[in-house]
């Protein structure tokens, strides 16, 4: 039987990946919902190729325009933030892929865990802001949490068949981004449109942005721990320009074992979907004969704080993360905006690190006032420094 599939996020760059899987394994899956912010029209398209049981525009404001649009077809059509946490509840559906962006994709994913669904984890900022939270759902509802994230992905698949075997650490690799070589006076005239050029991964524009400032990879080590049950000091980073090699695992014997591609984002994906099965799939393979150097650097967290700044909040555990997380998304949408410099995005959220209460064993209400309010410091922190 096909898996049913309800990609949450289906018009960003996850979710468009994630149909191109479907589109070219018909057989097994099958577009079940889809879910979109603020992009109608996509979404619209999306829904007429795909035939989905459901679409959710979460902008109600749009539910009309795509309502009218889907009027010629038998797809239910609803709208706002409620309905995508309800609709990931339905019985048909295998798995849930949570490619929302930031702290929004949280509650649906948690009802999706209560709703005993396989989570294929595309929002690292769930795990982020609430880690222990999702692990001790996910383990009482039996829902497995399948990794979609490169690097995630790339531990996952480095970890099967080693049963109990001890991990010693695992090894991070990034990019780098498009600033890996600049120095801290070319870091702080840097624009959004070279922030926004990756030299390897066509991303989101909020994602691209993380990996610019390293918060991306701090995020990563961060969701690491919660996924793989290691502690901070058995996470490394390593940057590796190439993107080659997606992560490592390094064992108790020494040996360490790496996963190994070209670098596309519908790898990682179709294993999520397909797992523990591999099926065959039309990405591009890896040709040795072009690829002849791979090398790796140490991460700079003087140039990239950012990094620095999640190690620090992991470190302190409770509700820093979520801290961290949402002080982030407000200074990334503020450079965005031209509001804020690339390196006076790190200074600020270290300011809110440094304000806000903090909280040793948060409830999920205590993280919800936490993203609130951290939210709100932040913006009176960047409006007080113009």
């Amino acid at each position: 039987m096909k898996k049913q599939i309800a990609i949450l996020g289906s018009t960003g760059s996850i979710g468009t990946q994630a149909l191109q899987v479907i589109e070219e394994h018909p057989d097994l899956y099958e577009a079940y919902v889809l879910t979109a912010g603020s992009q109608a029209d996509k979404l619209i398209a999306q829904a007429r190729q795909f035939r989905p049981e459901a679409v959710v525009i979460a902008n109600e404001a749009k539910y009309h325009q795509v309502k009218e649009a889907l009027a010629d077809f038998p797809i239910k059509v609803y709208a706002g933030t409620e309905a995508i946490c309800q609709i990931v509840q339905e019985k048909p559906i295998d798995i849930v892929l949570a490619a929302m962006v930031g702290f929004a994709g949280l509650r649906p994913t948690i009802n999706a865990i209560k709703a005993h669904k396989t989570i294929a984890l595309a929002n690292k900022e769930t795990l982020v802001v609430a880690g222990e939270l999702i692990n001790r759902l996910a383990c009482d509802n039996r829902s497995p949490i399948l990794p979609v994230d490169s690097e995630h992905s790339a531990i996952f698949q480095c970890l099967a068949g080693e049963g109990d075997n001890h991990i010693e650490k695992v090894i991070l690799t990034a990019s780098g981004g498009p600033f890996r070589t600049f120095s801290k006076e070319q870091l702080s005239t840097v624009t959004k449109e070279q922030a926004l050029c990756h030299p390897n991964w066509h991303m989101g524009a909020k994602i691209t942005i993380d990996s610019a400032s390293m918060m991306n990879k701090g995020f990563e080590v961060i969701e690491a721990r919660w996924l793989f049950g290691v502690q901070p000091d058995q996470i490394e980073v390593v940057i590796h320009p190439q993107s080659t090699i997606h992560s490592m695992v390094q064992f108790e014997d020494g040996a360490i074992k790496a996963q190994l591609g070209t670098p596309d984002m519908r790898l990682p994906i179709q294993y999520a979907f397909s797992y523990p099965d591999r099926v065959h799939s039309s990405i591009p393979r890896l040709d040795f004969k072009l690829c002849t150097q791979l090398t790796f650097e140490q991460p700079d967290t003087e140039r990239f704080r950012n990094l620095a700044l999640a190690y620090e909040a992991l470190h302190q555990g409770g509700n820093m993360p979520c801290i961290l997380n949402a002080a982030n998304e407000v200074c990334v949408s503020a450079f965005l905006a031209d509001r804020v410099s690339f390196l006076d995005m790190s200074d600020v959220i270290e300011q809110v690190m440094r304000n806000m209460p903090f909280i040793a064993r948060p409830t999920y209400d205590d993280y919800m006032q936490t993203d609130a309010e951290a939210r709100r410091m932040t913006e009176e922190t960047l409006s007080m420094r113009k």
